[in-house]
């Protein structure tokens, strides 16, 4: 195994405990999968994908981003553009030499097609970047990374801002707080048992344990050519600790991360 190798296995290992300590539906499904035989262990499910947001600015977004999975021979793949929510993306394929490491997903919010309004709540909390923090980072330090990809580069919103921003655009608002957190892992559908290897199967499966799945468009979703059925659970609630614009605190839950499953 090559020390690149290495390198983003601590890196993804990193992203994975962190992801699974804010979202709690994660060890529930992965336990209750071993108990009912669908798998021996974690490490038996494929990972589809992860999936990273960000903003599209001089000194962040999927430019700056992808240096660190580039380093380590993730490859750029195709371009998407979700016009209504003002987002481009692309999707990245691990390194040849790796077995069943996850595709990425990183997808930027458009600043500049935001209204004018919610541009400058944005930038005043982003101006004291003055370069591309992925510069500075030794990327052959896998905790360095980690760290990085869980530690802010700008102070937390004040909850007016977050709300302002919110009624506007839900991912902006989820960047704003939460930044580089995994915004969802995919587990494989199609390659489980008999029982559970479709999308129709594994959603009953996930309510009969008390997972709530998200309704909205559809509690399954369909591709347009009709080969990729997903869901996904209901996004989990962070109780977070809010400064107010009069210098109060008080306590108030947003939308967290989630898990989506793909068939």
């Amino acid at each position: 195994m090559s020390s690149k190798q290495t390198t983003l296995d601590i890196v993804l290992a990193g992203l994975m405990t962190q992801y699974s300590n804010r979202v709690p539906d994660v060890s529930k499904i992965i336990s209750a999968m071993i108990n009912k035989n669908i798998i021996n262990s974690q490490t038996d499910i494929i990972n589809d994908h992860i999936a990273f947001r960000t903003f599209a600015h001089p000194y962040l977004g999927i430019r700056s981003l992808e240096k660190i999975f580039s380093y380590y021979g993730y490859k750029k793949r195709d371009f998407y553009e979700f016009k209504t929510k003002k987002l481009n993306a692309y999707w990245f394929s691990p390194p040849k030499e790796s077995i069943n490491l996850p595709r990425l997903f990183i997808s930027e919010c458009k600043l500049t097609e935001l209204s004018k309004p919610t541009q400058e709540i944005i930038n005043s909390y982003l101006k004291t970047l003055t370069s591309d923090p992925v510069d500075k980072l030794d990327l052959n330090n896998g905790h360095d990374v980690d760290s990085f990809l869980h530690t802010s580069l700008w102070h937390q919103p004040t909850w007016e801002d977050y709300q302002a921003v919110l009624a506007e655009s839900e991912y902006a608002a989820w960047v704003l707080y939460n930044r580089y957190y995994l915004n969802h892992f995919t587990i494989t559908i199609h390659k489980l048992t008999q029982n559970y290897n479709t999308i129709k199967k594994f959603n009953s499966f996930l309510e009969s344990i008390g997972i709530k799945l998200n309704h909205a468009g559809g509690k399954v979703k369909i591709s347009a050519d009709k080969k990729l059925h997903q869901s996904s659970t209901v996004a989990q609630s962070v109780p977070t600790l809010f400064t107010h614009k009069n210098g109060s605190q008080k306590t108030h839950t947003i939308a967290g991360s989630y898990v989506e499953f793909a068939e």
